[in-house]
């Protein structure tokens, strides 16, 4: 073996060695570490606690929320007029499936307040078609659904932030569907109106 191959394998052993002792000190720490049960007292920590407190202003990722038009329905303090993303139709329809979920047993099928459990004895609700709601901003409608309002709870936990502006998309497809000017419809709606389908008459449709 040359002097500079001894020279090498002499580094190369020794590098092994500390790598190696690195490696079972690391080993050994970490068997030698406490381990806590949940709510265990500590002795370690001052506060005498093993469960630590998250660090002040902690956000989970995904959980920023800084667009707070999306996440408050409010611009500079005031309820926001517009929807923080495009209506669809497909938005519409997810605002129904949620409003069918969560508001239909109040408000009922047509947001006229009559669900079902109101007529069971439940506080009536204002029907989502008096002048007075109908003016309101769609923010407005974000923070009752968020915060609550009178004997309505919250249900921020219930619905999330997108699902809340679909239901808002819906309701103002049913205010739309109660007062809207018949005028303003395609003409095969307006000939639908003027010409409605017959129901069958019993019997209809073929013997055996």
């Amino acid at each position: 073996m040359t002097t500079k191959s001894l020279s090498s394998f002499i580094r190369a052993s020794l590098l092994m060695l500390v790598l190696a002792a690195l490696t079972s000190a690391c080993g050994g720490n970490h068997r030698n570490q406490p381990y806590y049960e949940a709510q265990e007292p500590s002795e370690f920590f001052e506060d005498g606690k093993s469960s630590r407190p998250l660090v002040p202003n902690t956000v989970a990722q995904g959980q920023l929320r800084d667009d707070a038009h999306l996440y408050t329905g409010k611009q500079n303090g005031e309820d926001v007029t517009t929807f923080p993303f495009p209506v669809t139709e497909a938005v519409v329809r997810r605002g129904q499936q949620q409003y069918n979920a969560h508001c239909l047993p109040c408000h009922g099928f047509t947001g006229e307040g009559n669900g079902m459990i109101v007529r069971r004895g439940y506080s009536k609700p204002t029907s989502y078609h008096q002048q007075q709601l109908r003016a309101q901003p769609h923010g407005h409608y974000f923070d009752v659904i968020t915060n609550g309002w009178g004997a309505m709870p919250s249900y921020a936990d219930q619905v999330q932030p997108r699902d809340r502006w679909a239901i808002i998309a819906y309701i103002r497809a049913l205010q739309m569907s109660q007062g809207a000017d018949v005028k303003t419809l395609p003409v095969e709606e307006r000939q639908r109106l003027d010409n409605p389908p017959t129901p069958a008459t019993e019997g209809e449709g073929g013997g055996e």
